[in-house]
Formats: C-alpha cells, structure tokens, sequence
C-alpha cells in the first residue's frame, strides 16, 4: 500500500520525509493503459510521471496547506505537458499529453526540452479562497545558473527550491511500473519555517546556504540511495542504511485510508461548467457536426456524453435547469 514517513534529524536543522506509492501509481497507469484513443505511455514518459507523482506527494507532505499541490512540467519536446495534482486527503490524479515519438532512452530534455525553452510550474490552489485571491504559483526553467540542460526531475526540484525559499534540498526520485517513490531530506530555516506559497527569509538562514555541515553531511547519505533500492527495499530498512549513525524522530506514517491513494475531481457539473464557457454556438457546431457532445476525462478517462437535449439545458436560465437525462458513460 502507499504509505508517507516524515521524521526529524535530533537536534539538528534537517527533516525528511519519504514516500512510496503503489496502489495509486498503479491505478494511474491502468486507467492510462485502458484508454483506447491513448494506451499506455511510453516508458521514459511513464517514469517522468512517476517521479513528478512522487515529488508532488513529498512536497505536498511538506507543507501546511489546505489545497490541491499542482506540479506540471511543459516545453517543446514530445512530452507537451506533465501533471500532477495532490489534494490535502492525498488525493492523487496525473496525466500527459504525449504527441510524437519518444525514444526509449529518452533523456528530460529529449521529452521536454529540447531547445531549452520547457518550464516547471508549481501551483498551489487553496480549496477555500478569499474575494480577490488568486492560486500562487511557481515557475523555473528546466536549466541551472549556467544555463546548461538538466536531465533529473529532481535537480530542476532542488534548483525550484533553492530559488523560492532558499532552502538548501535534496531529493532522490525514482519510478517503474508497479512503484512511485521519493525521499525529500530539507535543511529548516534557522528562525521561522517556510512553505512554497512564500515567507520571509531571514538573513541568518541565507548565510547558512550550502554551507550547513550537518545539512551538507545527512544530504551526501540520501544521495548515496540508489534508484534501485528506492523502488524495492522498505522504507525501514532504507532508513536504517542511510542514517544508522544519525538520531531520528519518526512521526505516525500516512498509511490506509489516509495513504496517497488515486482520486479525481472531475464531475459532469465541472464539465457542465466548460461546455458552458465554450457558448451556444461553439456547443451547437459540435453538435450539428457529431450529434453529441462527448468529453473525456484526461486523468481518469471517464467519459461525460451530453444529447442535444442535455446541452441546450446547460444553457437555460438556472431556475429552469431540469436534471440531464444520460449519466456518466
């Protein structure tokens, strides 16, 4: 079962936390795989997915918010966009849209990024907003400083991190088709504690920047994990290897009911809403062309048809909105 661990370093300025996701990665992939217009992704696609799955439930862990955690990455290559959207329950839905062959050893910058113009974006969107608030949002580039292509998912994440919060991270990820699993270590600010949604930096923290030595220490261990033993060992013995020296407190795990788990928000009013923004028009030409309006939903694949009656009612006055006739196909 998918399970999340978070613990803290004794005394010291470093927490962690690690995650594995198997029943809701498979449940992602199987739905992808049953898609007769898409089927399966390809395999470096698939492990792109799996490791921004699992950095988006380590980053959604690590915070304290009460919305859905979106990490999407974009740009010029076939991978036209990757998304992951983590709800505060865990929730867990992704998807890609992939146009144009991917090779199978593919790098990030071959599916994403090809003339260095693809993006990683990070949204949080509060599930309950005040007048005039909008979703904060995140982007950087998938280069360093230099300029130069970066070919791990968890680089460009790190390099996100150290460029919104200051805050020195390191993360090791990996994915197949049956395991989604990441391990976050972090140095705490020396006074306060931040979040991705932004907050003061001290002065203090900036001058500990890579310089932390027990930071530095505990971060050569995690990066001494191999893809391999992320994906197959548990999480206590991964643990055990990596940080036998250090003294760690362990918090309860996420596991069961409240565990990751596969979740999608979409519903027939959310659609509903869409054919209504499109106009009667637009909806009228769909409709006159195939008979019916039928949309799919890219993370689940649920299908919602609406007939020529259930569109022409989405656009009656709202007193006059009589229930739809078909059901979710």
């Amino acid at each position: 079962m998918s399970e999340v661990h978070k613990f803290l370093f004794d005394g010291l300025p470093v927490r962690g936390v690690l995650v594995r996701l198997t029943d809701a990665w498979v449940e992602i992939l199987r739905r992808r795989a049953s898609s007769g217009a898409s089927g399966a992704y390809p395999l470096p696609v698939q492990n792109l997915l799996g490791e921004m799955v699992a950095a988006a439930t380590l980053m959604q862990s690590n915070i304290k918010f009460n919305g859905s955690l979106i990490l999407q990455v974009f740009g010029d290559g076939p991978v036209k966009l990757a998304v992951v959207e983590v709800q505060p329950n865990f929730g867990v839905r992704a998807t890609a849209t992939v146009l144009g062959e991917v090779a199978i050893d593919a790098t990030l910058s071959a599916m994403v990024n090809v003339n260095n113009d693809g993006k990683c974006a990070i949204t949080l969107d509060p599930l309950t907003r005040f007048p005039g608030q909008q979703p904060y949002q995140g982007v950087v580039p998938l280069f360093d400083d230099e300029h130069e292509k970066l070919e791990k998912l968890s680089a460009v994440l790190e390099h996100y991190m150290l460029q919104s919060e200051q805050l020195d991270t390191t993360l090791v990820l990996a994915a197949d088709g049956e395991v989604a699993a990441g391990l976050l270590i972090q140095r705490l600010p020396m006074a306060g504690s931040g979040n991705l949604a932004g907050s003061m930096v001290s002065q203090e923290n900036e001058d500990e920047i890579g310089v932390n030595e027990h930071y530095n220490r505990i971060a050569i261990l995690a990066s001494t994990l191999k893809r391999e033993e992320l994906l197959t060992l548990d999480v206590d013995t991964i643990l055990r290897r990596l940080f036998w020296e250090e003294s760690i407190t362990r918090f309860e795990p996420l596991t069961g009911d409240v565990a990751p788990h596969f979740s999608c928000t979409c519903s027939r009013e959310r659609v509903s809403a869409m054919i209504l923004g499109l106009g009667v028009a637009e909806a009228e030409s769909i409709i006159a062309e195939r008979g019916d309006i039928e949309v799919g939903c890219e993370f689940c694949g649920i299908k919602y048809n609406f007939d020529p009656i259930d569109a022409a009612q989405i656009f009656l006055p709202q007193e006059g909105v009589v229930p739809p006739s078909t059901g979710v196909q």
